[in-house]
C-alpha cells in the first residue's frame, strides 16, 4: 500500500513542477492533477484512520500542490450585480461553429445559440470557432462593434475568433501562429473613460476523439499529443510577449486547450486574475472528454479590476459550456 502512496505522490509532485518547466513530453500529467489530489487525499484519510506516521506524505504534497498550482473547487457567495452602471460583463464560448454537438449536429443549434446570447446579453463575448456565416446576419444587432477574423473567399477552412461588443472597438489585430489554423485576436474597446485590450484566443487543439483513440497506436498518439502541447506553450509565449507590451488593461479570454496546471495556462495569465477562481463556485466544468470534467476556458482580467461575478453555463449548445464574468469598472 505504502508503495503503491509513493508513486502516486511521485506523480503529484512531478505534475506540480510541470507547469513552471517547458517540457511537452510531461504535459500529459497536468491533465490527470483532479484525479491525483483525490487519490493522495484517499492514501492521507487511510493513514490518518490508522494514526500512521505515513499519513504525511500525501499530505505533504497536497499542501505543497495547493501553493504550487492552486486550487480546483472553489466556493464563493453567489452575489446578484445590482447596480451595472459602472460594470462591464465578458462572455467566452467556443460554439463550434454553432453546429451544436459534435455527436448531435443540430441543424437549429445556431438560432438557439444566437438567442441564448440575446437572452444573457453580455456587453461583450469572445466567439472561438464562429460561424463565418453570422457575419453578414442580422444576428448580434444589438453589437454594433465587431471583428471577425475571417476573409470571404480567402479563409474558408480557418478556425475563426471573432469578438462582439456594444462598446466602441478603435483597434483590432490578428495574431496568427505558426504552423497552425488557430489563432487570436485582440481588440481595443473604449469602455466609459477606459480603454481595454481585449484578447479572444484559440490555442492549439488537441485533436483527439475517444472513437479514434483506440486505434491509433499509443506510441503515434504521444508524439502527437506532445507535438499540440509543444505548439500550446509556443502560442502561449507568443501571447504573453504582447500582453507584456499592452498600453492598457487587460482582459483574456479564450479556450486553451488544456487545464489550469498547464505550462501554457500560467505563461498567460503571469498576474492576471482567473474570475472563475476569484468569484465562480463548484468544479467550473467546461468541457467533457470520456466522461470526465475538464477546465479549459477562462476569463482572465487585470488586477486593476474587480471581479464581481463568474457563471458557468451547463448547456449543451456544443462540445464546451459558454462563461461569463462581470468586473468593476468606471471612477468613483
Amino acid at each position: 500500500m505504502f508503495a503503491l502512496n509513493m508513486i502516486f505522490f511521485l506523480i503529484l509532485l512531478l505534475a506540480c513542477i510541470v507547469p513552471y518547466t517547458a517540457s511537452a513530453s510531461l504535459a500529459f500529467v497536468s491533465l490527470a492533477v483532479p484525479v491525483l489530489v483525490f487519490v493522495n487525499m484517499l492514501f492521507f484519510l487511510y493513514w490518518l484512520f490508522k494514526f500512521n506516521i505515513r499519513m504525511l506524505l500525501s499530505l505533504s504534497v497536497l499542501i505543497y500542490g495547493y501553493f504550487a498550482l492552486d486550487t480546483f473547487v472553489v466556493f464563493n457567495s453567489i452575489e446578484e450585480v445590482e447596480d451595472t452602471s459602472n460594470t462591464l460583463s465578458i462572455m467566452s464560448f467556443n460554439s463550434l461553429g454553432f453546429r451544436g454537438k459534435e455527436d448531435e449536429w443540430k441543424s437549429t443549434a445556431g438560432d438557439t445559440i444566437v438567442k441564448f446570447i440575446q437572452r444573457e446579453n453580455p456587453d461583450i463575448v469572445c466567439f472561438q470557432e464562429f460561424d463565418y456565416r453570422k457575419i453578414r446576419s442580422h444576428f448580434f444587432e444589438e453589437y454594433p462593434y465587431k471583428y471577425v477574423d475571417f476573409n470571404f473567399d480567402v479563409d474558408e477552412d480557418k478556425v475563426i475568433q471573432a469578438i462582439y461588443s456594444k462598446h466602441k472597438i478603435i483597434n483590432k489585430e490578428i495574431i496568427e501562429f505558426p504552423e497552425s489554423s488557430n489563432s487570436a485576436v485582440y481588440a481595443d474597446v473604449i469602455v466609459q473613460k477606459d480603454t481595454i485590450r481585449v484578447y479572444n484566443l484559440h490555442l492549439e487543439s488537441l485533436n483527439i476523439r475517444p472513437s479514434n483513440i483506440k486505434r491509433e497506436r499509443s506510441d503515434k498518439l504521444f508524439v502527437r499529443l506532445r507535438n499540440s502541447f509543444s505548439k500550446q506553450q509556443q502560442q502561449s509565449t507568443i501571447v504573453r510577449s504582447l500582453i507584456n507590451k499592452s498600453p492598457y488593461p487587460l482582459i483574456v479570454c479564450g479556450d486553451f486547450n488544456n487545464t489550469q496546471f498547464s505550462n501554457s495556462y500560467f505563461t498567460i495569465k503571469g498576474s492576471l486574475n482567473d474570475t472563475f477562481l476569484k468569484k465562480g463556485n463548484g468544479y467550473g466544468k467546461t468541457i467533457n472528454f470520456w466522461k470526465f470534467p475538464f477546465r479549459i476556458d477562462f476569463i482572465l482580467v487585470d488586477p486593476v479590476y474587480e471581479v464581481l461575478s463568474h457563471y458557468n453555463y451547463e448547456i449543451n449548445l456544443s462540445d464546451h459550456e459558454p462563461i461569463m464574468a462581470t468586473i468593476k469598472i468606471g471612477h468613483e
